[in-house]
């Protein structure tokens, strides 16, 4: 079980005294408690019952400690051989995107067209039996797209919140063809607003105060083709806009996957720079990705750090504006911008 991390007591800080009868029923949890991703949970669910005032601040500083420190060798150590396979996967690409869904919403048949991977395809439920990643080519850019089997309110395990946790985006594809995707969709973000997981838009800013896990998402409804009319679309319209963003494809078809690629572009918030060497053509093929608000000193660092430290301006080719203007380090980029960095 390792270094006993979790258990609050007076070595660690004077325990306030209007904690509820659930913190302390929870906290007897953490004894039974296997793996590093447990522990996480139930400390989670600790810091969640604090009531949040001045007189609990430093229990809820104890408790971020003790989750980060989990989370931090959780991930140089990710394998728990013992205790059954690590489900980690290490991200790689322009962004990490996890697919979500109930059994049969067709995440597998998705990736396979975006991506050209052969994930085992079934028409019966949970043919996914763990996470599978893939690369999707957008444009000059890869994009990491993670299978995941499919999650029901009986059955959601611990990896594959911490899976959601720390991805970069989320698709959650629901199936036209249930008899109310829309409940589906209700049911399961409640469970994992349980796990401190909720789903937030493309340009939905994130709490300042919070301990949620925020995740920019894409509802995807799929099966346009068999779909019974477009009452479902126009009751899932209603539900999750103008909040998330509602696609509607049909995986098997094809419908509406080339937009698709574009709106995941989009949900990553990133941009694509070029480096420009003084006196040489611009290679358009190798973009560097940055988060969208990143300036010209923010790409200086990713190039190498002797440009960052001793960058005096930049020169900037651009679609719209510029045509190898000189900017200063604060300049913040856009998309597809060419950056000549002058030391």
């Amino acid at each position: 079980m390792g270094p006993c991390l979790a258990i609050m007591s007076e070595r660690d800080i004077k325990m306030p005294a209007n904690l509820p009868p659930q913190y302390f029923e929870t906290e007897k949890k953490l004894k039974t408690a296997k793996t590093p991703q447990e522990r996480i949970e139930i400390l989670e669910e600790l810091l969640s019952l604090v009531p949040k005032h001045k007189g609990t601040e430093k229990l809820q500083a104890l408790l971020k400690t003790k989750i980060s420190k989990l989370r931090s060798s959780s991930q140089k150590k990710p394998s728990v051989a013992k205790h059954g396979p690590s489900h980690h996967i290490e991200k790689a690409g322009a962004g990490q995107v996890v697919l979500i869904g109930p059994p049969n919403a067709g995440k597998s048949q998705l990736i396979k067209f975006l991506t050209n991977a052969e994930p085992e395809i079934g028409d019966y439920p949970f043919t996914t039996h763990s996470p599978y990643p893939a690369m999707m080519k957008y444009e000059n850019i890869q994009i990491q797209l993670i299978d995941t089997p499919p999650i029901t309110p009986e059955y959601i395990e611990i990896w594959h919140t911490e899976l959601i946790k720390g991805a970069d985006a989320v698709l959650f594809l629901l199936d036209l063809t249930d008899p109310n995707p829309t409940e589906v969709f209700e049911i399961l973000s409640s469970k994992l607003k349980e796990k401190r997981i909720e789903f937030i838009g493309e340009g939905q800013k994130v709490p300042a105060e919070t301990w949620f896990f925020h995740k920019k998402t894409l509802i995807v409804a799929n099966k346009k083709d068999a779909a019974t009319g477009e009452e479902k679309i126009s009751l899932l319209r209603k539900t999750v806009e103008p909040r998330l963003s509602l696609f509607v494809v049909s995986a098997a078809h094809g419908d509406g996957l080339e937009d698709l690629k574009k709106n995941i572009f989009s949900l990553l918030n990133i941009l694509r720079v070029y480096s420009k060497v003084p006196g040489k053509k611009v290679d358009l093929k190798d973009p560097f990705t940055l988060k969208r608000g990143s300036s010209v000193m923010d790409m200086a660092k990713a190039v190498h750090k002797d440009f960052s430290q001793n960058l005096k301006y930049a020169r900037i080719w651009s679609k719209n504006k510029y045509q190898g203007q000189k900017v200063n380090r604060d300049y913040l980029l856009e998309d597809e911008d060419i950056i000549e960095l002058l030391i």
